[in-house]
């Protein structure tokens, strides 16, 4: 099976690269651009029995290694 991870920071986390991607596009005339959060996305593929054991090997995944989940949040989509 395949998934995909969305991890972003939390609301309230500062964002820095959000801000200097932000501050790029205005500067290339982009200027109705008012703000800018930045992430990742993760593609696995993972042999397990069906989506529901996969996405809870995966939410392990995120927990222990993929994300900070002190500072981010991640959304898991198995397809």
């Amino acid at each position: 099976m395949k998934a995909r991870i969305k991890i972003m920071l939390k609301s309230g986390v500062l964002d820095p690269q959000g801000a200097a991607i932000k501050q790029a596009l205005n500067n290339i005339g982009f200027e109705n651009v008012t703000g800018v959060r930045q992430g990742k996305v993760i593609e696995l593929e993972v042999d397990g029995p069906n989506k529901s054991e996969v996405r809870s090997e995966i939410e392990s995944m995120c927990n222990k290694m993929l994300a900070n989940t002190v500072i981010e949040n991640f959304e898991i989509e198995v397809f």
